[in-house]
């Protein structure tokens, strides 16, 4: 193949997307890091919010994570105080994870930021844009079936 026949990066929308998500994952990872948290631990503390509490395999089940990456998730987070175990009642040897008062205070804090990122990156595009980008990129996961949520 010729140097003349090889497309250029920025040919490939997949360098634009990586372009702007790079940024995008930048940005929100520094605003969480200032409240010390990563955005791993930000995707699991948002599921958990829509729970009272959950069983780490079914969170797994959800995210598409192991469950040894749950389980170390969930570790760091208990550490900081933001999530708690609670024993299954019916079976003594499972337990469910669940917010602390801490993480429910700080889970809202925490979508706060990503609200102001996504303006931050997106506010400047028509209602009618966001929704065609927010249909393509979804149009593109459900055609390669990806299933795991961006947690870098």
């Amino acid at each position: 193949m010729a140097d003349d026949d090889i497309s250029p990066l920025t040919a490939h929308l997949g360098y634009w997307l990586r372009y702007v998500s790079n940024h995008v994952s930048h940005a929100f990872a520094g605003k969480l890091e200032a409240r010390g948290v990563t955005v791993a631990e930000w995707v699991l503390l948002r599921e958990i919010h829509d729970h009272r509490s959950i069983a780490p395999s079914r969170l797994a089940d959800r995210l598409g994570l192991t469950r040894g990456a749950v389980s170390k998730l969930a570790e760091r987070l208990i550490d900081k105080g933001l999530l708690g175990r609670e024993a299954c009642p019916v079976d003594g040897r499972a337990h469910s994870l669940a917010l602390t008062a801490d993480g429910r205070t700080l889970v809202p804090e925490l979508a706060g930021l990503a609200d102001a990122n996504d303006a931050e990156f997106f506010g400047d595009l028509t209602p009618d844009d966001r929704a065609t980008l927010e249909r393509v990129l979804k149009s593109v996961i459900d055609g390669r079936g990806l299933k795991a949520p961006p947690l870098q």
